[in-house]
């Protein structure tokens, strides 16, 4: 028999127990006896039925190991107590060997997990308490923590929020021994996201963190403070219709409520609190303290890391300051945990323009075209509605057997329609929307697409029509489309309108063979295309594509770059941390390793050359840039000097600290030390660097690992900021001459044909505004500019 004696004996100690299975037991020669002896010198009492031990009996190993409980056909099954060797024992129900249902286990390390079990592994709601003290209480799968839970440690701080595989990921709240406190979003374990961070002397932080790390711009109130309101916060940072871009983990943030009110006290805990010592004796979850030295004050911040990679509680206790004029708040930038901007603002000046920036979104929502047809029914009912048909027409495809795409899977008829009653049917089931038809279309080329792309359609119904669901983002053009985003940021679903729905439907035979043919094309990656036919007959279609900025670095700077420069510019009123800027607000030159440069531009001309043959215009180049920190200060007061070939801007107005870029390092390719799994913007081979000796690259990025460099992903650049010298003393201008980037990049909206329409457009707008500024023109002369401008404006060669 393979007996469950030996499987907590190292288990236990782990505490990741987990048991193998169970056989039968091997009865030689077994009589209807009460009593069985074995020759091995096992021994059963207990009852049978005809030769198997049925029924109440206990069993008794010849190395100690004990089971007493109930039996079926040979198989322990019912209700019953283990007891190990070691010490180890569980009391509860077992399955076919297996502990199944609920019970309780202790281990010989002296911890005891009580709660629900699945085939010996820990599965459901259950309660832990470690040999530590520490404890865990809450929802688990597979044994570990995953869903919503509660963990506390000996030393009295306590996290309530989300989890998943052990690690805390979603929302959640985090609370400190100390009194501080952290309510937002987590991601692998680490504060990811937007949140909120309240001191135990009454000040409070708005903004945002990268693993663990203040990341971006935020809102400091010192002590005293009127309470901030979350709301008006969060519009004067810029999170209030693109709160899914600032927050890549965390579908939604209703904080305010969870704000837990202290008491100002007059003097602040920054003079007290060492940061050190944060975690100290939190046992299970994290095996070493935060690393820190000294205290953090309103002008700097260390960066602690918790070398576990497990937590990350590190620089924000102390950190709050007690000030006399409660009406002044303090406005701050950071990059990886190094604030390189401090602003002083005045509370009642932000708050009048955060109402000003919410009358505006809010004009800008009833302008928006696509939101009008839905009259009475919202986006969500949208968005059951598309999880419902995807779901049903990727699970009716997936069995069929996988073949080279046909010319009829292109054609008119290749098409699944399907009508969704509210009620359900024989092939749907019930849902809480409105009745809908479903039409998906060519679904065998696009389940192809998704196969060259290496995506698994398991993954892909996870990822669009999981329990998370979908979060609506606003549009950063001027279609007024309706934008998802998927609960993981891998894809992004966009409402089309029937012109492109057919430009799409026209070059897909083409854009298949495109795909198939460049594995490192920077072309928009199309996953699924579909229609939902509301009441009325109102008609909505989606595309579903690949999100280029999944990444777990924060994106922070968005271009959308096309070569012209009639309206490419964004009003500066209008600028927020999220802005998908243009062409003529780039200040920017980024210049990049010669092989990578070179990659990149043979790839541009075969896409272009693509979409000049299909008479495709409009489109554009979408850049993000995840700036690199600087180093920390450790003390510092004043920045340090910079080397030779980094100049720094001089100190800016309003208290602004500038300081030094920070480097990354590349090295040779090793697929054994980096993530391959494939993503939605990932596809192809590590590129080849002229910096390296021509060979395959990865990236060392501090702070979060190595990364593979892809055609558009992960790609390193230094940015050459265009500052002109007249303007350097300007509050708002950039913090560097040169900074350490890394760059994501693909071609979007392809949409667009140079039809008789858009030939009228350009007929006008050439006497209007001239030939040569504006975006639309015909397409060998539109994709000519458009790589030039590249070339010339954003790419240039090194000098």
């Amino acid at each position: 028999m393979t007996r469950l004696k030996t499987l907590f004996d190292e288990e236990s100690k782990a505490n990741n127990e987990q048991l193998g299975p169970s056989s039968c037991i091997n009865v030689e020669s077994v009589e209807r006896l009460n009593e069985k002896p074995f020759p091995n010198g096992d021994l059963y009492v207990g009852d049978f039925k005809e030769i198997l031990p049925h029924g109440k009996g206990k069993y008794t190993w010849s190395d100690g190991t004990v089971y007493d409980g109930d039996w079926e056909a040979g198989k322990m099954s019912g209700k019953g107590l283990l007891i190990w060797p070691s010490g180890a024992k569980y009391n509860g129900d077992i399955s076919g060997g297996y502990l199944h249902g609920f019970g309780a286990f202790t281990a010989s390390d002296g911890s005891i997990y009580e709660g629900h079990w699945r085939m010996n592994i820990r599965h459901g709601y259950g309660k832990k308490k470690y040999s530590n003290s520490d404890i865990y209480e809450g929802e688990w799968k597979e044994g570990e923590h995953e869903g919503k839970g509660i963990y506390f440690w000996n030393n009295g701080n306590k996290y309530t929020g989300n989890w998943k595989r052990g690690k805390m990921h979603g929302r959640g709240v985090m609370e400190w021994i100390n009194g501080d406190h952290y309510n937002g979003c987590w991601f692998n374990g680490f504060r990811h996201g937007n949140g909120i961070y309240q001191y135990a002397d009454g000040g409070y932080y708005f903004g945002t963190w990268t693993r663990g790390l203040k990341d971006g711009k935020g809102l400091f109130y010192p002590a005293g403070s009127k309470r901030p309101s979350l709301k008006k916060c969060c519009t004067s940072l810029g999170y209030d219709n693109d709160h899914k871009t600032a927050l890549p983990q965390c579908s939604s943030l209703h904080l305010e409520e969870h704000i837990v009110k202290k008491p100002s006290i007059k003097r602040s805990l920054s003079e007290k609190i060492l940061v050190s010592g944060v975690l100290k004796g939190s046992g299970r979850m994290s095996s070493k303290t935060a690393e820190s030295s000294g205290l953090s004050d309103s002008g700097r911040e260390f960066v602690h890391h918790n070398s576990s990679g497990t937590f990350s509680f590190d620089s924000d206790a102390g950190q709050s300051e007690l000030q006399e004029n409660t009406a002044v708040i303090y406005e701050r930038e950071y990059m990886q945990g190094v604030m390189i901007k401090e602003r002083i603002r005045d509370y009642n000046k932000l708050s009048k323009k955060a109402e000003k920036k919410t009358k505006f979104h809010a004009k800008e929502t009833q302008k928006s075209s696509c939101v009008g047809i839905f009259k009475g029914h919202n986006s969500y009912h949208l968005m059951l509605n598309l999880q419902l048909g995807i779901r049903y027409t990727v699970g009716k495809i997936t069995p069929v057997p996988k073949r080279e795409v046909r010319a009829a899977d292109f054609g008119d008829r290749a098409r699944i329609t399907m009508f969704f009653p509210k009620k359900g049917s024989q092939f749907t089931p019930p849902h809480k929307s409105i009745d809908f038809y479903w039409k998906d279309y060519c679904p065998m080329v696009f389940r192809h697409l998704r196969e060259l792309f290496k995506l698994d359609a398991a993954e892909y119904m996870m990822s669009i029509c999981g329990d998370d669901g979908l979060t609506e983002i606003s549009s950063p053009g001027k279609s007024g489309s309706l934008f998802y985003l998927s609960h993981d940021d891998k894809f992004v679903i966009k409402t089309l309108k029937k012109s492109e729905l057919k430009v799409l439907l026209k070059m897909l035979p083409k854009y298949h063979n495109h795909v198939k043919e460049h594995e490192n094309t920077l072309i928009t990656k199309f996953f699924g295309l579909h229609r939902i036919t509301l009441p009325g007959k109102r008609k909505v279609r989606f595309v579903v594509m690949g999100n280029m900025f999944c990444t777990e670095l924060r994106i922070h700077r968005r271009y959308d770059l096309k070569g012209s420069t009639h309206g490419r510019i964004t009003d500066k009123d209008k600028i927020h941390e999220n802005t998908t800027l243009k062409d003529l607000d780039l200040s920017y030159e980024f210049h990049m390793d010669k092989s990578l440069r070179e990659f990149l531009f043979d790839q541009i001309a075969d896409d272009c050359a693509f979409l000049k043959s299909q008479q495709i215009i409009d489109y554009s180049l979408l850049l993000g840039l995840h700036f690199r920190a600087p180093e920390p200060l450790d003390g510092l007061v004043e920045p340090p000097n910079i080397s030779p070939n980094m100049q720094s801007s001089p100190a800016g107005q309003d208290g602004e600290v500038l300081f030094p870029s920070k480097g990354f390092v590349l090295l040779a390719h090793e697929p054994s030390s980096v993530n391959t799994d494939p993503g939605p913007h990932i596809r192809g081979r590590a590129l080849r660097a002229f910096s390296l000796g021509n060979q395959e690259v990865d990236i060392l990025v501090p702070g979060t690992g190595r990364l593979r460099v892809q055609l558009g992903v992960n790609m390193p650049a230094r940015a050459n900021h265009k500052l002109p010298q007249d303007e350097s003393d300007s509050a708002e201008v950039e913090l560097f001459e040169v900074y350490d980037v890394i760059l994501y990049m693909g071609i979007i909206d392809i949409l667009q044909e140079y039809n008789a329409k858009k030939k009228a457009e350009h007929a006008y707008k050439s006497v209007k505004f001239g030939p040569t500024t504006i975006s639309v023109v015909e397409p060998e002369l539109y994709a000519n500019r458009f790589t030039n401008f590249l070339k010339q404006k954003v790419f240039p060669e090194q000098p």
